[in-house]
């Protein structure tokens, strides 16, 4: 079967987009009651606090990606930095991030729309989410990438009309009553240890800031290119984060006129702007899931797409790319036929095998950095040490106050799911007597 290569044709701000649009910016309205409640009307500061951790953890991904701008993201640097054995677990995990992403996403579309057309059957917009984001990703990536900047720019247009109505608002008498307060960031009553807790929960609102390593073979110039975009992905986010948690603070200084703290997003709509924004901002959520979608279903598709060029998935189906459309044309349909799960899948359990595979991906890339350092001696100068040392071990420190708060659902589905990856790396190794076959990148250019 003839295959083609993965064609470098990104630029800059088009992978940055699809990180935003994989981060979600509309999400900081469906965490807001929750973390409001936990940091006593505090949220911007617990996002500045979550922003500054993932940094760390961001640049430690930027340095790898220069070392091998390959497409396998933590996969290719666990396996290339410390050992193929480990690199395959930690992509086998990795898949649990980046497949159930997309059925998150069709489990929110089915919920937004059937609370907005209960008389059609659930089952149709999962099934219509599904089939959108895999025909948009079969066949260019260009395009994917353009129409994911469209959803995210909508995102960003509701996010400013927010932003200039709760201005109204306040200025009218609501929240604070002054647009120019310090209160939602700190008060004489705030206390470190919620702001710590609220920071713990919106870290994994980042989540995705690593996907657009996965695009790093279709990029010009990828050692330069994507370590930026992981950095603008990562601050534009948090920027994104910060402000609209700002202004959300503003006219909203506790959770008192919250019916429900853990669903506050309608009514936050509907008390700033009315039925006919809220309409407006259901949309932008909806396009929100539908970004998130799209840079997720092509983010695996790229992951399996690697692991299948390495023949430790079988490459005939995984390690295929379109000769005509460059895109690893069956993972795509095999990730949109996944995603199908969707329709018998809960949404808690969606998120909670999410969170392992991307904790497992980020304490990795610390490590990698950290190995490859000593490996090569690169922290022997002050400079040196602060980089490859220092930054990813607070990078690490933050990744491992996640997992002391990761839910227990999840820390049980996801060692299964890595039990599962050690019975077929055992199976494909001859129990660990043969090394696993590696796809030299440098010999293929």
């Amino acid at each position: 079967m003839q295959t083609g290569k993965l064609k470098r044709s990104l630029n800059l701000w088009q992978i940055v987009l699809l990180g935003v649009g994989y981060m979600t910016p509309m999400v900081v309205f469906d965490t807001f009651g929750i973390v409001s409640e936990k940091t006593g009307g505090h949220v911007p500061t617990a996002y500045v606090i979550a922003l500054l951790a993932m940094l760390f953890t961001a640049a430690s991904y930027g340095k790898m990606v220069k070392i091998y701008p390959q497409a396998g993201s933590s996969y290719t640097y666990t396996q290339k930095t410390i050992n193929p054995h480990i690199g395959f677990l930690v992509g086998w995990s990795s898949l649990l991030d980046y497949l159930f992403l997309p059925m998150v996403n069709g489990i929110l579309t089915k919920i937004y729309l059937s609370a907005l057309f209960p008389q059609v059957n659930p089952w149709i917009w999962v099934l219509a989410f599904v089939l959108l984001m895999t025909i948009i990703n079969l066949f260019n990536v260009n395009f994917a990438a353009n129409f994911n900047s469209f959803l995210v720019f909508f995102q960003m247009l509701v996010i400013v009309i927010f932003v200039a109505l709760v201005v109204k608002g306040v200025m009218g008498g609501e929240g604070t009553g002054e647009v120019f307060s310090v209160l939602p960031f700190i008060s004489p009553h705030t206390e470190v240890s919620t702001l710590i807790a609220g920071a713990t929960i919106l870290c994994f609102s980042f989540l995705g800031f690593d996907a657009v390593t996965t695009l790093s073979e279709e990029t010009p110039n990828p050692s330069k290119t994507v370590p930026r975009a992981i950095f603008l992905t990562a601050l534009i986010g948090g920027v994104l984060f910060v402000t609209a948690s700002f202004f959300t603070q503003l006219f909203f200084p506790d959770v008192s006129r919250f019916s429900d703290t853990e669903a506050a997003s309608p009514e936050i709509a509907l008390f700033v702007g009315g039925k006919l924004f809220q309409a407006f901002f259901l949309a932008g959520t909806l396009c929100g899931t539908l970004a998130s979608g799209l840079a997720s279903h092509a983010s695996v598709s790229r992951l399996l797409y690697v692991m299948g060029r390495d023949q430790m998935i079988p490459k005939k189906l995984f390690g295929f790319i379109h000769p005509k459309y460059s895109t690893p044309f069956f993972n795509v349909i095999f990730v949109g036929i996944i995603s199908l799960v969707a329709l018998f899948l809960d949404l808690v359990t969606a998120t909670s095998l999410i969170n392992f595979g991307a904790l497992i991906a980020f304490t990795f890339v610390n490590i990698c950095v950290i190995v490859h350092a000593v490996r090569n001696k690169t922290f022997r100068t002050i400079k040196g040490f602060l980089s490859t040392i220092l930054s990813p071990v607070l990078g690490a420190a933050s990744v491992f106050i996640l997992w002391l708060n990761l839910e227990m659902s999840s820390l049980l589905l996801g060692i299964t799911w890595a039990v599962i990856g050690i019975g077929y790396l055992l199976y494909r190794t001859k129990w660990f007597t043969e090394s696993p076959p590696l796809f030299h990148f440098e010999e293929a250019q």
